[in-house]
């Protein structure tokens, strides 16, 4: 790493893209994750399919019971 860095010709905003969408990384505990995975295989599923629908049916289950 430098000692410093000259950011006179910087151009603020440059990479600012107003309609972007911002995607969570979202960090699972290894043995959530290790049941996820398995769930995922034994349906055929992609590992964030299976998170999608999951949280989907909970959000429903909460929306029903408030």
């Amino acid at each position: 790493m430098k000692r410093e860095y000259d950011f006179s010709k910087a151009v603020r905003g440059k990479f600012y893209r107003k309609d972007a969408e911002l995607r969570l990384p979202i960090y699972l505990d290894a043995k959530v994750q290790e049941q996820l995975e398995r769930l995922a295989r034994k349906n055929g599923k992609e590992v964030g399919e299976m998170v999608n629908q999951l949280v989907q049916k909970e959000m429903e289950l909460i929306e029903k019971l408030t």
